[in-house]
Parts: structure tokens; C-alpha cells; sequence
């Protein structure tokens, strides 16, 4: 039985050397099944593991050589570099210690000794980044970490929480996923799964992974911190939503922003809550709140069509046409419909209108004036401004005055004729003869002379 065992042994060796691991693993495993106590076949299967990255079996088949032999060096050796790429740190210096005591002059884990130390360093630096919520920093030391342990399921998985941390989920889900497909009963895997569920606006989902990692280790803190988290966090959103859908505004408003404060990281979740607080400043005409969490939502989103429409509207009611157009051109970016396209056309011929003279702010009128206010309104402001109210004033002075004057002269001029009215009303181009043809002094002597005043009597008379 020995001597069939041996042979297998050697016919495992050539194959091996061949780099053909899987004919040698196999030629392993019946030389074991032939000869269960030597340690040898036991060593050459875990280098076999090792070499096909199989860390787990590996260090179980160097431990079982070391416990057939304790004084089977090669089988220590083994041990430690399993150890090593599996990130236990504790495991390699143990077995590091013994060889050490086997052979002091020994300089067969020389590399390994030297992995430990980095790996002792590397981890107190990745906790302190991490402490600290360096996430960027973390995931960088942790690549370093992780080129050493590559087979280290900690490290990995903690690079995949610092990732959805971070906003980089796709990367994240790979990493749960690749862990999950390894050991399916991973709370750590599952807890970083449902972090990016609930990082991608997915909350029932994230919530469904935390409760099953805690299934799996009921004393997972962070899966525990985060199921609340996660709950109370629905909850206040969708509270918030029935208030708003109710219009009870200052309410909702209040529950956004304490929503807003549970996790500053969740962009996804808070580019909502604030496109919703947004929409209820809008409805309380708030306008500039409204634009401020407008303006947040598109740092963090910037194709945020909903927030950049919001946005736009808001700043048509706030005049600021400039901005308007530039929110409705970057809608049209990302959505080109007719809706938006025409949205757009409005924005700009209200800024067309909004670089033209504004008559009815020069009088100190509303848009919907009749003629009467248009006449009192003119007649009040024409005698404050008349040159020859300010005939002793300064030389800047009366230049500023005349020029007064000249606007409110043009500004009844428009008003007070109902084709030029109708067309200023209508946004249409007055034409330069229109305003270049208008006296103020002939406006003001037509006015006082033939009854423009309210009612149509004359009633001009300066008060010095």
C-alpha cells in the first residue's frame, strides 16, 4: 500500500512541476486516501492548494502535516504563508516562532516575517483612516494590504464597505458578490451587499441583507446600526411624502430636514430629500430656499431634471432670466421634449423683456394698471422730477433729474397709447422711433394742457 502511495506521490511531483495542479492534486489525494498518517502527502497537497490560490485548504492540510510531525519544518512553512495571505497575522507569527525554534538559523520565512511586520503596520494605519472616516485613504492602504493577503476575505470586505461609503457601489457589489459565491454565510459579505442597496436609494433591500447578516452573527454592530439607521430613515421619508401629498408644507419641511441629518453619505437618498424640501419651499414661495436645495441636489447630480425644472421656475419668479435660460438649456441637454423646448423659448423672451426699459417700475405701477393710475402715477412723479423743480440744484444733480424725467416722460408715452401699450405688453421690440420721437417736455405740456389728469382736469402746480 505504501509503495502505491509513493508512486502516486511521484506522479503528483511531475505534474506538479509541470504547473499541472489539478492532475497533481489528484494524484495527492490518493496517495493521502492510500497513506492518511504521512505527513509528506499532506505538505505536497497544501503546496498544490496554494499554488491554485485554495489558501483554506492549504493551511488545513499544513496543519495536519505539523500535527502528524510537529517537528516537519516545511509544513510550518506552509502555515505561514497560508497565514500570511489569509491576513492572520497571529497564525503566521506563531509559525514563524516554532520554525524559529525547530532551526534558529532557518531563513525559509524570511518573507513572510517581513509580510507580518507590514501587515501589523498597514492595519493600524487603515484603522486610524478609518476612524478618522479617511475612506479614500483606507481603500489605498488597503490595496497594499490586500497585494500581500490576497486570499484575506477581512480586508476585502472592508475595502467594499469603504467604497459604497464613498459612492462607488458597482465596485463594492463585486467585491460582496465575489465574497458571497466563496462562503455564502458571510455576515460581513451580506452586510456590504446590503450597504450598497441601501446606498442606492434601495432601503427594503439593504434592510432585508442587514437583518440577514444579524441572523447569521446577531452581534454584527455595524449591520445592527444600520437597520435602524435604514428604518428610520424610510420611515421619515415616507412621512414626509404624505405630508406633502396632504399640504401640510411646514411639517413636511420639517421632517425633510431632520431626514437630511441621519446620513450625510447616502447622495442618492439626499439628493431626493432635498428635491422634496426644495418642491416645498416652492409651495410655501420660499423661492430662494427652494433654489439653494435646487442648487444642492445638482452638486450632487448634477442631470437631476426634476431639480434643474424646479430651479428654472424658481428663478423665472424670482426675475433672474439669465440663470433661468441657462437651467432650461441644460434640461434640454438631457431631455430634449417639446415640453422643455418651449419652456426654454418662454425663458428667453421674458430675459428679452427683462433688458428692455421697465415702464411700469419707472411709473411705480403694476403690470395690470388701468389708465387712471397710469395718468396719477405720471403726473405724481413728472412734477417731483421736472428740471424746473431743480433748477438750483447741483449740475449732477440736474442732469440725474432730467434724465428722470426723460424716462417717465417715455414710459407714459408707451403706456398711455393703447397700440404701443399692447405691444410692450406683448413683449414685441418697440421700435427706436417710438422712444426716440417721445419730448418729455411736449409730454408733460400735452399732459397739464389738455386734461391729463384724473378725470381729465388740469390740475399742474409746482410746490417750492
Amino acid at each position: 500500500m505504501f509503495h502505491i502511495a509513493e508512486e502516486k506521490k511521484k506522479l503528483g511531483n511531475d505534474d506538479y512541476k509541470a504547473q499541472n495542479y489539478q492532475s497533481a492534486l489528484k494524484f495527492y489525494s490518493d496517495a493521502i486516501s492510500l497513506c492518511p498518517d504521512c505527513p509528506t502527502y499532506y505538505a505536497n497537497r497544501s503546496a498544490c492548494y496554494m499554488m491554485l490560490s485554495n489558501y483554506t485548504n492549504a493551511l488545513n492540510d499544513a496543519r495536519t502535516a505539523a500535527r502528524l510531525d510537529p517537528a516537519f519544518e516545511k509544513a510550518y512553512v506552509r502555515i505561514a504563508k497560508c497565514c500570511v495571505a489569509k491576513g492572520d497575522i497571529i497564525g503566521a507569527e506563531q509559525a514563524i516562532k516554532k520554525i524559529e525554534e525547530l532551526d534558529p538559523q532557518s531563513n525559509s520565512v524570511n518573507a513572510e516575517k517581513s509580510a507580518t511586520q507590514q501587515l501589523r503596520q498597514l492595519e493600524q494605519t487603515v484603522q486610524s483612516n478609518y476612524d478618522a472616516k479617511a475612506y479614500r485613504n483606507v481603500v489605498f492602504y488597503l490595496d497594499s494590504a490586500i497585494k500581500l493577503a490576497p486570499a484575506c476575505y477581512r480586508y476585502r470586505l472592508l475595502k467594499g464597505e469603504c467604497l459604497a461609503l464613498l459612492g462607488r457601489c458597482d465596485e463594492a457589489v463585486d467585491i460582496a458578490i465575489s465574497v458571497m459565491k466563496l462562503d455564502s454565510t458571510s455576515a460581513d459579505a451580506i452586510y456590504v451587499r446590503g450597504l450598497c442597496f441601501y446606498y442606492t436609494d434601495n432601503l427594503e433591500k439593504g434592510i432585508k441583507h442587514f437583518e440577514l447578516a444579524l441572523q447569521l452573527d446577531p452581534d454584527h454592530k455595524k449591520a445592527k446600526e444600520m437597520r435602524t439607521k435604514s428604518k428610520t430613515l424610510k420611515d421619515m421619508k415616507e412621512n414626509g411624502n404624505v405630508l406633502f401629498k396632504t399640504g401640510r408644507y411646514r411639517e413636511a419641511q420639517s421632517v425633510y430636514t431632520e431626514a437630511l441629518k441621519i446620513d450625510e453619505l447616502n447622495k442618492d437618498i439626499n439628493s431626493k430629500l432635498l428635491y422634496n424640501r426644495a418642491l416645498v419651499h416652492s409651495k410655501l414661495n420660499n423661492l430662494r430656499d427652494a433654489v439653494a436645495d435646487c442648487t444642492r441636489v445638482l452638486e450632487i447630480n448634477d442631470k437631476y431634471l426634476k431639480a434643474l425644472l424646479l430651479r428654472a421656475r424658481c428663478y423665472n419668479d424670482l426675475e433672474k432670466f439669465e440663470e433661468c435660460v441657462n437651467d432650461y438649456e441644460a434640461a434640454v441637454q438631457i431631455q430634449k421634449t417639446p415640453e422643455i423646448k418651449k419652456l426654454l423659448r418662454d425663458a428667453k423672451f421674458a430675459l428679452k423683456k427683462s433688458k428692455r426699459k421697465d415702464y411700469y417700475k419707472i411709473l411705480g405701477v403694476s403690470r395690470n394698471a388701468g389708465e387712471d393710475e397710469i395718468k396719477k402715477a405720471y403726473r405724481k412723479k413728472a412734477l417731483v422730477h421736472h428740471p424746473d423743480r431743480h433748477a438750483n440744484s447741483s449740475p449732477e444733480e440736474r442732469k440725474e433729474q432730467e434724465l428722470k424725467f426723460k424716462e417717465i416722460g417715455e414710459a407714459y408715452a408707451i403706456l398711455s397709447d393703447p397700440r404701443k401699450k399692447m405691444r410692450y405688453d406683448s413683449g414685441q421690440d418697440m421700435e427706436e422711433h417710438d422712444q426716440a420721437d417721445i419730448d418729455p417736455s411736449h409730454v408733460f405740456r400735452h399732459f397739464f394742457q389738455f386734461g391729463g389728469g384724473p378725470g381729465g382736469q388740469s390740475s399742474f402746480n409746482f410746490e417750492f
